[in-house]
């Protein structure tokens, strides 16, 4: 007899490395796995998590009303660093446990984000989508020591990009609800407020989380305290930007580009797929191998240890 069923509610999970799937079924777990390889929509995890005793989530939904149709579920093990997609006081008060890997990722989507940037600056996605289209033609670009960096949220992630970034040469400054003076010291990063950096930087990278108060943080409104010829790089959480102003932003000239990893409704369809000076990649943040095994076995393990207590 298997020791608790669980659903493994990501789509990719042991893809890239089957020991931490073989590992809970070395532990007598009966798994259940995404059949869809997309991400789950609300009924189908109910339909999928019908007597288990775990989740090792991703970034589907999880509501009070999953929950009232899930009497059986005691611990969400999320596979990635943020719960803005679990209602963690439901949870609560159904006394589920919710885990989260929050040192996992940091390496892969700052690496991610810094890429972004060197392709934007550069013109790497404009070059590109010409050449495809038998242009050759050249712009100019920039190197990184000739556009200050803004950093709005420095957590793991973003101190990681703020230190790559200083490390290959540029000026960076950021800020954060709680900033971190004696870090900032240490590193040469300037703190500021939030309308500041958006006025003195060319480059804005978002690393805040999402919730009601921060949806639509860069709005129209912040897009126009920013520099004309600026760049916006999301890789933190779909909703942060409107992506209709980012729209309008962009094909006025205000905005001179745009990386976005996550949309605030996915996979995303709109307008900004039509947009050569946009770079959109499928929510790959944490889809660098070594950082997705690490993660995977942390949420595995995190599970375990949480069914076991």
């Amino acid at each position: 007899m298997p020791k608790y069923k669980i659903l493994i509610a990501t789509s990719s999970f042991g893809d890239y490395d089957s020991a931490p799937l073989a590992h809970l079924r070395d532990q007598g777990y009966e798994v259940a796995l995404n059949p869809f390889k997309r991400t789950l929509k609300s009924q189908e995890i109910v339909q999928l998590a019908q007597g288990c005793m775990g989740i090792l989530a991703g970034t589907e939904p999880y509501t009070s009303d999953i929950f009232e149709q899930l009497p059986a579920l005691r611990v969400i093990s999320r596979c990635g660093a943020g719960l803005d997609t679990v209602d963690v006081q439901a949870a609560d008060k159904k006394g589920i446990a919710v885990f989260s890997t929050p040192y996992g990722p940091t390496q892969s989507v700052a690496e991610l984000t810094v890429g972004m940037v060197m392709s934007l600056i550069r013109g790497v996605q404009t070059s590109c989508a010409r050449m495809r289209r038998g242009s050759w033609k050249k712009d100019m670009g920039y190197l990184l020591s000739e556009l200050p960096m803004g950093i709005i949220g420095l957590g793991r992630i973003g101190k990681t990009v703020a230190e790559i970034l200083k490390r290959l040469g540029a000026s960076v400054s950021g800020c954060d609800q709680q900033p971190d003076t004696v870090w900032a010291a240490q590193n040469g990063i300037g703190l500021k407020e939030r309308d500041q950096i958006l006025k003195t930087n060319r480059v804005i990278c978002l690393h805040i989380s999402y919730d009601q108060k921060t949806r639509h943080f860069l709005d129209s409104k912040a897009m126009s305290m920013m520099m004309p010829g600026s760049f916006v790089i999301n890789t933190s959480r779909g909703g942060l930007v409107d992506e209709g102003a980012l729209v309008q932003a962009l094909t006025s000239g205000h905005l001179a580009g745009a990386a976005l990893d996550v949309f605030e409704q996915e996979p995303y369809q709109g307008p900004l797929k039509d947009l050569d000076n946009v770079i959109l990649t499928p929510h790959i943040g944490s889809y660098a191998r070594a950082g997705r095994i690490k993660m995977e076995t942390e949420a595995a393990n995190n599970l375990i240890t949480a069914l076991n207590a």
